[in-house]
């Protein structure tokens, strides 16, 4: 049996110098693995932060409330209802006969939290590490949900965008003329649409939600990779090798997107966290207008219009205000490190 270390790799010489590029470059591969580890903790963020037990031991079974709903009658209460875990005869019947397991943050980011010893919003405690918001509700909580939705969102915008953005830029670089020069000027009309007076007056309309404030913002930020494609198709059409395919007799399609995207996809590649970090910020900035996600879900944006309204709580503002930077700060490191990996001036040293 050969030897698996001595199995050669499968990654080109020249992507192999790009990942030792990109490595090389501290700041962007520790941004990138911090970045990571945020994202998958927040990702499960239902056993990190929740009102409800991990785990439930009562007279002699198991109970996982994070997966199912219970009734309080199951732990020796009244009602038929969902059992309230924070109820003080919920917690003292269950000690009884057995034990609770809470997550590491024992609040969800919708939970109000009635036995505060001042108003809300209060200042950090040992039960409230970041303190509470103006609603009573956990702010550590509602960070790590709201990171969450906004990696989601800012993932899925740059995809789909992305991939809108790819295919205009490569029908207008492939084909040129007309084609090109019709899509250039619709381009040119769009982007001087006031895109946040559009989004305002479609959002008096139809209340926001996640999908259509992804279909909203789509329909801008689609722009970001087309000039990017479309210069390289421009330059990549003449090609001897494109030549060799057309007179082969392949397709447009199969030569657009078998033999002159990968070509493009070196510069796409680059731009795409910026298309993220950009993807956030819209929500972010929505959400703090009030024009975002629905009352009640959890928002950096919605944090920082907090932040503005109570001057007297600062740390709400200043919380907010460190997740985003150090967020958008991350993103903007593993940009530049995959970016210096691309850089044929260094691939090519």
């Amino acid at each position: 049996m050969h030897d698996v270390a001595a199995r050669p790799s499968r990654l080109s010489p020249l992507n192999r110098r790009r990942v030792a590029n990109f490595r090389a470059n501290r700041r962007g591969f520790w941004s990138l693995w911090i970045f990571t580890t945020l994202f998958l903790l927040t990702l499960f963020a239902e056993f990190v932060a929740n009102d409800r037990p991990l785990l439930v031991k009562y007279d002699g079974a198991y109970y996982m409330p994070v997966f199912k709903v219970y009734p309080e009658t199951q732990f020796g209460g009244e009602f038929d209802t969902e059992a309230d875990y924070r109820d003080p005869f919920v917690v003292e019947q269950i000690g009884k006969n057995g034990w609770i397991i809470w997550p590491l943050v024992p609040y969800n980011y919708r939970t109000v939290i009635r036995e505060l010893p001042v108003p809300a919003p209060s200042p950090p405690s040992a039960d409230n590490w970041l303190g509470t918001d103006d609603q009573a509700r956990d702010v550590l909580a509602r960070l790590i949900y709201g990171f969450r939705i906004s990696v989601l969102f800012g993932l899925t915008l740059t995809i789909l965008s992305s991939v809108v953005g790819v295919v205009a830029g490569a029908v207008q670089g492939y084909f040129g003329g007309w084609v090109d020069l019709s899509v250039q000027r619709f381009m040119e009309i769009w982007e001087g649409m006031p895109q946040l007076y559009l989004l305002i007056i479609l959002s008096a309309f139809v209340e926001p939600n996640f999908w259509w404030l992804l279909g909203l913002l789509l329909l801008f930020e689609w722009m970001a990779l087309v000039g990017v494609v479309r210069a390289e198709f421009l330059r990549a059409r003449n090609f001897d090798y494109v030549r060799a395919a057309r007179a082969l007799g392949a397709g447009d399609i199969v030569i657009m997107f078998r033999h002159v995207l990968p070509n493009a996809m070196v510069a796409s590649i680059t731009f795409m966290p910026f298309i993220l970090r950009s993807s956030i910020v819209a929500l972010s900035s929505l959400d703090f207008l009030g024009f975002g996600l629905p009352p009640g879900s959890p928002s950096l944006g919605e944090l920082l219009a907090q932040g503005k309204s109570n001057i007297q709580a600062p740390w709400l503002g200043i919380t907010a205000f460190a997740v985003l930077g150090v967020m958008l700060s991350l993103v903007i490191f593993v940009g530049e490190a995959v970016r210096d990996a691309f850089d044929p001036r260094k691939t090519f040293r």
